[in-house]
């Protein structure tokens, strides 16, 4: 992964900040006040000027020539007035200055506070290590049934896993464990990755399920590798409306580096999103369907091209996948703000390159948010409500 973020519960990075913008915010005020005496000078000089005239207009009015004394009445009441003008403008200023220093000022005072509230805070040690559980296990499943109920992070080992990896694991109240391979939230991650970052995973875990990852194609051939139980995976979908739908594919399995981690699955086992794994008729070809379904496709990327088109999917369409020539389902795709978009915005290439689900949204419309996640096909039947229309298994003991 990229890496896993920084977290302080105690927040002394902010007070930090906090202190360092302290003295800034001194000197500016320290500033206005300097400015705010020019100005005030200025007027008094102003004033004085006025005084000024008018101790010279009586002067003037006792004096015996009454053309000069008009002459000088009339400089004297322009001088008056043009300086009126500029002691009604330097007041303005100085009023704006003030409300600047008070508003300043009262920022200061908030500032203050927090500084005070965030050293008490800080006399606990920052934590700059992310929280994980201690439980552990060979995926989500097996760390529920050891007695993990909390939704977070967990150090998993699959079986023939040479070393333990961090995942997220979705706990519920029922005992179950979702191991979750990706998630697309808000379009912070760019998922336009070669071969290796897509093999060794991307993005970032957090423990509060706030961010977008790819765990990795390597860790995923692993985990869906590991045991006689198959897995199911569920794919859940949020569009920009806010509606949430979901597709599960039995018997999920990732396949090796060697085989460039082959998509496989027995069926779609069920779902209100539709079956976009099995391809879409765009009505484009005849072979439409059958050029855009998934199940049995290697993982190609711009430098990996291991698509059934001349040209390369990856590269046209800017992210890894498990592509045919090309998709009728894409969950690596560009992210596009509001969900609908045009050939124009796709880029040259002019392809449907977004979040894609053909058989819920048209080819052009962008998902808002997606989750991959796998868990062991005998969890099926205890979770509850979003089971509905699947096709029931048995005969499948506990894993």
């Amino acid at each position: 992964m990229d890496g896993f973020g920084k977290y302080c519960p105690t927040t002394c990075g902010v007070a930090d900040y906090l202190n360092r913008y302290k003295p800034v915010v001194d000197r500016d005020l320290n500033d206005l006040e300097y400015l705010l005496e020019e100005i005030s000078n200025q007027t008094k000089g102003a004033q004085d000027k006025v005084t000024y005239m008018r101790d010279s207009a009586t002067a003037a009015k006792k004096s015996n020539d009454p053309d000069v004394y008009i002459k000088k009445s009339t400089n004297m009441l322009d001088d008056i007035l043009r300086f009126e003008k500029s002691i009604i403008s330097q007041e303005s200023q100085i009023y704006k200055l003030q409300e600047s220093i008070d508003s300043n000022e009262k920022r200061m005072l908030q500032l203050k506070q927090m500084i005070l509230n965030l050293e008490q805070m800080c006399k606990l040690p920052c934590e700059d290590t992310v929280k994980i559980q201690t439980v552990t296990g060979k995926d989500c499943q097996d760390v529920a049934n050891k007695g993990g109920r909390t939704s977070g992070l967990y150090f998993i080992k699959p079986l023939k896993a040479k070393e333990q990896f961090l995942v997220y694991c979705e706990m519920d109240n029922n005992g179950n464990g979702w191991t979750v391979l990706q998630r697309r939230r808000d379009g912070s991650v760019d998922f336009s990755r070669p071969w290796i970052p897509y093999k060794e995973g991307f993005g970032y875990l957090s423990p509060d399920d706030t961010t977008e990852f790819w765990l990795g194609n390597e860790k995923m051939h692993l985990v869906t590798s590991q045991s006689t139980v198959p897995y199911v995976l569920r794919i859940e979908m949020t569009d920009w409306e806010g509606n949430k739908k979901y597709a599960d594919y039995a018997s999920f399995k990732v396949g090796p580096e060697a085989d460039s981690y082959r998509l496989i699955y027995a069926y779609h086992l069920g779902g209100d999103a539709g079956d976009a794994f099995d391809g879409f008729d765009f009505g484009d070809d005849p072979s439409d369907k059958i050029f855009t379904s998934h199940n049995g496709m290697q993982f190609s990327t711009s430098d990996r091209d291991n698509d059934k088109y001349d040209g390369n999917c990856a590269t046209q369409d800017g992210s890894g996948w498990w592509m045919n020539r090309c998709h009728a389902a894409h969950l690596n795709g560009k992210y596009y703000q509001g969900g609908k978009y045009t050939a124009e915005q796709a880029g040259p290439h002019g392809f449907d390159n977004g979040i894609i689900w053909a058989t819920w949204h048209s080819r052009w419309y962008s998902m808002k948010e997606t989750t991959m996640k796998i868990i062991p096909i005998n969890r099926m039947g205890t979770l509850g409500q979003q089971t509905t229309g699947v096709k029931q298994m048995g005969g499948i003991g506990d894993i």
